[in-house]
């Protein structure tokens, strides 16, 4: 049985970690900012001392892209400093360590999928943060992964499906941008593939491999598309209309083009990419129960 601490579980991709552990017959460690302070250097080396991890996956960020703008300083420390501290101790400690990153890092001046070696060219303060995240796990520790994914929804805490589900309770008609192009991902997909990674014997397929690997559902849609099936599989009366993003201005600049592409962890791990829309359905119906 295999030990794995869980940073930052307290978030959507923590909680569905949490689901998909209970099946897994590993042993998982799971804490938040009040059991282990990732930004605390000393705390992280007398956590993992004592804990004794042989995998460690990284879900702390903070993800509040606009809010980042304003406080990089803040952003830096969660999205940059603690995973190099978290890194610096699983090369002490011989534990292998996962990090989860963001299609953010590129600028979406791409005309294809980006794949893993594609130039990196992050356009706000959450990009940067978290570029500069990979690099230090990267530099602290060869046995690494980084996983980039992008427009992460779940059952669990705020995000844009929860979002449209209220504002479409609510409004008779909602505006969403149709100019940014990329692919939702349910959490509990991303999930499952960590859990596998780090429950495999040495000899399988599905087994930790260093190196970078895009994760993201299958499939390609806008903001406004995404936003469309949303109110059609909740089978909510709301109009959903387009607007370009220089009308619909934000702090931070995101992305007009940021889909992933995944053949490298199909081919390294061995494993099915659901589409888009089928993993948003089970999500929506999910929520609809509960």
């Amino acid at each position: 049985m295999k030990r794995i601490l869980v940073t930052g579980s307290n978030g959507q991709l923590g909680n569905e970690i949490k689901r998909q552990s209970r099946q897994s017959g590993q042993e998982f460690i799971f804490t938040g900012a009040a059991e282990l302070d990732i930004t605390n250097k000393q705390q992280v080396e007398e956590y993992m001392g004592q804990s004794k991890p042989d995998f460690l996956i990284n879900c702390a960020a903070y993800t509040n892209v606009e809010k980042a703008e304003d406080d990089e300083p803040s952003a830096r420390r969660i999205n940059a400093l603690a995973p190099g501290y978290l890194a610096e101790s699983c090369d002490r400690y011989s534990v292998k360590m996962i990090q989860i990153s963001t299609d953010y890092v590129f600028d979406g001046t791409n005309y294809r999928p980006y794949n893993e070696v594609d130039a990196v060219n992050p356009l706000s303060a959450y990009g940067r943060t978290k570029l500069e995240g990979e690099s230090l796990v990267r530099l602290a520790l060869n046995n690494s992964m980084i996983i980039r994914t992008s427009w992460l929804y779940s059952i669990f805490g705020n995000n844009f499906v929860k979002t449209m589900i209220r504002l479409g309770k609510e409004k008779k008609e909602v505006t969403v941008v149709n100019d940014q192009v990329g692919t939702p991902t349910n959490a509990a997909d991303l999930a499952k593939l960590l859990v596998l990674l780090v429950s495999g014997d040495g000899s399988e397929k599905g087994d930790f491999t260093p190196g970078i690997y895009h994760f993201s559902n299958e499939g390609v849609c806008s903001w406004y598309d995404f936003a469309r099936a949303i109110m059609d599989f909740g089978n909510i009366d709301c109009k959903v209309l387009p607007v370009e993003s220089k009308d619909y201005p934000t702090r931070a600049i995101r992305p007009f083009y940021s889909v992933l592409n995944k053949a490298k962890v199909r081919n390294t791990f061995g494993v099915e990419v659901p589409y888009w829309k089928d993993s948003l359905e089970k999500c929506l119906k999910e929520l609809t129960n509960n």
